[in-house]
């Protein structure tokens, strides 16, 4: 469905970002990409969105293909109307816009008058947004802001979601019901994902396939489930020790050992 293959990335011509990245996402997998920050995650989402060329970046070698089609080299736009939304980092909302016109500018591609179903389908998997559905945006919670920019792309019709940092400042309880959420429009929907994000545990309880990006290179990848068990991924992304216990910030303070993959 989506393949990077032998990607590079170079901002101004001559910053080198993203190393020779090569990854892909099948039809309705999830699939989650970790590192930390300044590893590049953001920029490969970018890269594939067609973002990249408003910041003066580009893809400098090789190729992104989404459906047997190359996609690298198109706008934004027209990356959207082949089927792959861009849910950004930082809840990119209208703030003084309700809750129901933030949704409808969703479905700007889709002029074909299906747009109220869409939004009662929006509004089933997201409850909490039909009972505040004319509150203006900027008002609500974080949590309920996530539920707003998710719930505008599933209105422009995905094939693939790309999720920047969907659990960056909001509450744990709210993490928990957005995650569930995704999955359900996962399984129901068929809708592909892939997702960037900080928090090891979740994203790799969420996904089923993961990548690790250290100094813009993968430098690990596997089922999710088999990236759990390996050690440096429990020590330096779990937090936990060899005998799976959790380290604490003073076992850390002096510690130098590298990981194993460098």
């Amino acid at each position: 469905m989506l393949q990077l293959v032998n990607v590079e990335v170079r901002y101004h011509e001559v910053i080198l970002v993203i190393r020779g990245i090569s990854l892909e996402v099948q039809p309705g997998q999830i699939v989650s990409l970790l590192g930390a920050n300044g590893a590049g995650k953001t920029t490969i989402l970018k890269a594939i969105s067609g973002i990249l060329h408003h910041e003066d970046g580009k893809v400098s070698e090789g190729f992104v293909n989404f459906q047997g089609r190359r996609i690298d080299k198109l706008e934004p736009y027209a990356t959207a109307e082949a089927g792959i939304l861009h849910v950004m980092e930082g809840r990119r909302i209208f703030e003084h816009l309700s809750v129901e016109e933030n949704l409808l500018t969703g479905a700007i591609m889709h002029g074909n008058g299906k747009t109220h179903s869409d939004l009662e389908k929006v509004y089933t998997y997201f409850p909490k947004l039909a009972s505040v559905r004319k509150r203006t945006a900027g008002y609500l919670s974080g949590g309920e802001q996530q539920m707003v920019v998710i719930g505008r792309a599933l209105m422009g019709r995905p094939k693939l979601f790309l999720l920047d940092e969907p659990s960056l400042g909001i509450a744990p309880l709210l993490i928990k019901e957005i995650f569930d959420i995704l999955n359900a429009i996962n399984r129901d929907e068929g809708i592909s994902m892939l997702v960037v994000e900080q928090n090891a545990r979740i994203a790799l309880d969420f996904s089923n396939y993961g990548y690790v990006l250290e100094n813009g290179r993968i430098v690990l990848d596997g089922p999710s489930d088999k990236i759990k068990q390996n050690e440096d991924i429990k020590e330096f992304y779990l937090g936990l020790s060899e005998l799976g216990s959790r380290r604490s910030y003073k076992d850390f303070k002096h510690y130098s050992r590298r990981k194993r993959w460098l």
